[in-house]
């Protein structure tokens, strides 16, 4: 008998038009403090992308741009693929709603070669993932309870002067890991500026870009076992800072890293 569609499976589901465009629909279950989270409108896009017919290999890098709050509701997503070469895919999408546009980005998938490689990235000491207890945002952030989240370091509820913060994730309920997922949890981490100044600071992701390097072998592998995210900023200056994140599987392997930059106002730059 086959079981109930996962929660996170809900959300990122996505309907091909005729003229190879998209439709979706937000989901209650991601809700952010403003719109949907953004890691369930990346996960989404990828989604699409690879059912489109045209599709070309696997992910390779994404970026998406937060245009503006998408509103809760159906939303459209257009694509359209800039070049095919033989190994790898060119793409540029919109995601619109109301007759504008609430998101932009592009994309690159490829077709892995089998060739000489290599991994400078270590993963951070971090022990088992049950040596740290779950911990949970508050409840008006209702994505985050799709994520077991086990903080090694850099809660977000106390001041550091360290942005790091080093975590085991994985979807809650567990769910396999794929590309949609991996795309998803590239933007599981709270904005680095809560750590900063030790608490909520009203922030907001501007463009996200994720680089996959995971195979299809290191995802079947990972089934639906944590991952450890690792994330930090190097600058915050004028309203904005930049957010740097690694993952890796519980094997050790390095399957994607992603960067943000994001907005944040504070006390001193709302006088």
């Amino acid at each position: 008998m086959t079981g109930a569609l996962h929660v996170f499976d809900e959300a990122i589901a996505v309907t091909p038009l005729p003229d190879a465009t998209f439709t979706a629909r937000t989901h209650p279950a991601y809700n952010n403090m403003v719109g949907p989270f953004g890691g369930v409108i990346a996960g989404s896009v990828i989604n699409a992308l690879q059912q489109h017919p045209d599709a070309l290999g696997a992910p390779l890098a994404f970026t998406v741009n937060y245009v503006a709050p998408v509103a809760a509701g159906e939303w459209l997503l257009r694509p359209q693929i800039v070049r095919t070469n033989r190994t790898n895919q060119h793409w540029l999408f919109t995601v619109e709603q109301g007759g504008g546009i609430v998101s932009s980005g592009s994309a690159v998938f490829g077709v892995r070669r089998d060739t000489w490689g290599d991994t400078e990235a270590t993963p951070p000491a971090a022990g088992e993932p049950a040596d740290h207890e779950p911990v949970w945002f508050p409840e008006v952030i209702a994505w985050d309870k799709n994520y077991e989240k086990r903080f090694v370091t850099g809660r977000w509820d106390a001041q550091s002067d360290d942005s790091t913060s080093t975590l085991w994730v994985r979807d809650n309920p567990p769910r396999p890991l794929d590309f949609p997922a991996l795309a998803s949890i590239a933007d599981v981490f709270y904005p680095r500026v809560f750590l900063r100044r030790g608490g909520y600071v009203p922030a907001g992701t501007i463009s996200l870009t994720t680089y996959f390097h995971a195979t299809e072998a290191e995802l079947a592998a990972q089934g639906d076992d944590y991952v450890l995210a690792t994330a930090h900023s190097a600058r915050f200056v004028g309203g904005h800072f930049d957010q740097h994140g690694q993952i890796f599987g519980r094997a050790g392997a390095l399957l994607a890293t992603t960067a943000q930059i994001v907005y944040f106002k504070d006390a001193a730059s709302a006088r």
